[in-house]
């Protein structure tokens, strides 16, 4: 199976929001319900971003028309994950919780390994996974690859009426992508641009953007947070001190095994030493022990005897 991507045209979106009921409905996802949960964006954005239950949401920008039939013009926008080729939330996870699925590209997630340290949050470029504070694990579009792996498209792409979201092999999505760019070109819309053919090493959401990246509300020139880097740097760091640490344990175990000290007491009188096992004399002189350690552990370990440890 060739990598999949999911292609958004906003040319063609209505900015009806199927495709975000669409996906609570599939991910049994809740929305508040109570008077007054909901806070008000100011527009027909709704909820006013993403958060621990909601996956996927449609912005609404809205601006002066560059068209003289256009005096007001709507950019609408997608936000929700961009699947990453090259995904900080899935290097910088500790648990192995959000990774890339293998088959279709899409970076996926396994809510039981979470641990909620909450990392991919900070290494998203996009702003996306969110702490779902109800299930106490991170919450992102998963790329439905339960659905593809059944001969489905995403759940968000099934409901799409203008058919602004399509589904498919990624190359083949790019292909339709240049051909819906052409036609925007053609039609006036200069600042149209295609979005996800190179970012973050290609993105499997590419999206046609009429009036161009910011205007749609998306990350012109995403990048990796240098606390992402600075911590895949460290980790082999880390493993080459965590693997000293275990080594010098083994060997402290390995030198302490075999190693049982002898019960002594000095005698004053004769200023002798004297075993209490075998009532041999240790030592002749003052009580205290001149013995090092090292030698002590030497000197008991199997097949050792006092003297033959050089």
């Amino acid at each position: 199976m060739a990598e999949k991507a999911i292609l958004f045209d906003t040319s063609r979106c209505t900015g009806c929001h199927a495709c975000q009921i669409a996906c609570k409905c599939w991910n049994n996802l809740p929305s508040p319900t109570g008077l007054n949960e909901n806070k008000f964006s100011g527009t027909h954005q709704n909820p006013p971003d993403l958060n621990g239950q909601t996956r996927l949401i449609m912005t609404y920008n809205e601006s002066e028309g560059t068209l003289p039939t256009k005096t007001v013009q709507w950019a609408f926008g997608r936000r929700s994950c961009q699947h990453c080729a090259d995904a900080p939330c899935a290097s910088i996870c500790p648990a192995g919780a959000i990774y890339k699925d293998v088959v279709t590209g899409m970076v996926t997630t396994d809510n039981s390994k979470c641990v909620a340290c909450q990392y991919c949050s900070t290494a998203c470029p996009f702003d996306v996974p969110r702490y779902d504070g109800v299930q106490g694990t991170i919450n992102k579009c998963t790329g439905c690859v339960d659905r593809i792996e059944q001969g489905m498209a995403p759940a968000c792409v099934t409901t799409c009426q203008p058919e602004a979201l399509a589904f498919g092999d990624r190359d083949e999505m790019l292909v339709e992508a240049e051909k819906r760019l052409e036609m925007l070109k053609q039609r006036g819309y200069e600042n149209a641009v295609i979005y996800g053919a190179e970012e973050m090493g290609g993105l499997h959401v590419i999206q046609v953007l009429k009036y161009g990246v910011e205007a749609h509300g998306q990350v012109a020139n995403p990048t990796v947070s240098p606390v992402t880097t600075l911590t895949n740097l460290m980790k082999p760091v880390t493993g080459v001190v965590s693997g000293v640490t275990v080594l010098g344990l083994a060997a402290m175990f390995g030198l302490a095994a075999g190693y049982k000290r002898d019960k002594v007491v000095y005698n004053a009188e004769t200023e002798d030493t004297i075993s209490l096992i075998t009532g041999d004399v240790v030592k002749h002189g003052d009580g205290q022990d001149t013995t090092s350690v090292k030698d002590h552990i030497l000197e008991n370990l199997p097949g050792k005897k006092g003297g033959d440890h050089e």
